[in-house]
């Protein structure tokens, strides 16, 4: 998929909403971490965690077609 391509601190920027995404229970103080709740009651919005990553997809196409588009580098010999 194309929107893999944008990458961030060596990680697609996709990868990092998805991983934040998961749904995950701390071990030590049993608190959960679950987006979709998160969503609903912070954001008072379920669809939330599937609009941002439907929004991190389309930065991400736009940002590869902005980089594609830019010229090379030409590097000169130092004098």
């Amino acid at each position: 998929m194309e929107a893999y391509h944008y990458v961030v601190n060596g990680k697609p920027a996709l990868d990092w909403v998805v991983e934040r995404q998961c749904g995950k229970t701390d071990k030590d103080s049993a608190i959960v971490n679950d987006a979709n709740a998160w969503a609903i009651e912070t954001m008072k919005n379920a669809r939330y965690p599937l609009e941002l990553v439907q929004r991190v997809i389309t930065v991400s196409l736009e940002m590869m077609k902005i980089v594609r588009s830019l010229p090379g580098l030409v590097f000169l010999p130092r004098s």
